[in-house]
């Protein structure tokens, strides 16, 4: 499961058939505790003898399954869950789908010390990072956001900022994009 307002949504309908699976993994502190007041039961991802389905919402999504995730800085999380499941469906509504990833701000996690390192690099990549201060990911980093930063080529941009040292994770989910999304729009679900 993954984090964020449409993950809660999931969550909530997900309790009606509770008895259908055996338990849930969890990207965060958070979606976790919503699935336990559900009534679901949340195993730790080591103790998973294989993950099925990985449902999680995004903050942008491209026609080839591309997704910028992070808005709830779960991040890195949501990318680990996402390259332990089968499969990975993503839910979003008509206003997240884009011709080019980039407009949402991509955010990134880093090491606290390492966060001025981090922002350089990010510079000489042609982005523009803010720090979104007061915020603490569920591994105790930090996120930089990148501001106008329009990506042509996500796959490669995502291999180059996972080789900035200090950063632990950038949120960009192209190597591994979503296998399905499904896109509510005024006509119904649009499925890719």
């Amino acid at each position: 499961m993954g984090t964020g307002s449409t993950t809660n949504y999931f969550i909530d309908e997900l309790a009606g058939i509770r008895h259908v699976f055996d338990a849930a993994v969890s990207s965060s502190e958070d979606s976790a505790a919503r699935l336990r007041e559900r009534g679901i039961q949340v195993i730790d991802l080591n103790a998973a003898p294989q993950v099925d389905v990985y449902v999680d919402g995004a903050d942008e999504v491209n026609r080839r399954r591309q997704l910028i995730k992070g808005g709830g800085a779960a991040l890195t999380r949501e990318k680990i869950v996402a390259a332990a499941a089968d499969q990975f469906v993503c839910i979003v509504d008509a206003s997240k789908l884009v011709d080019t990833l980039g407009a949402y701000p991509l955010p990134v996690e880093v090491i606290p010390m390492a966060r001025s390192l981090v922002a350089r690099g990010i510079v000489q990549l042609g982005g523009q990072p803010i720090w979104r201060q007061d915020v603490v990911t569920d591994n105790g980093n930090w996120i930089l956001d990148i501001h106008e930063f329009m990506l042509a080529d996500p796959v490669a941009m995502e291999r180059s900022l996972n080789q900035l040292t200090g950063a632990v994770c950038n949120g960009l989910f192209a190597s591994r994009p979503a296998d399905v999304v499904l896109i509510a729009t005024e006509q119904g679900v649009e499925t890719l």
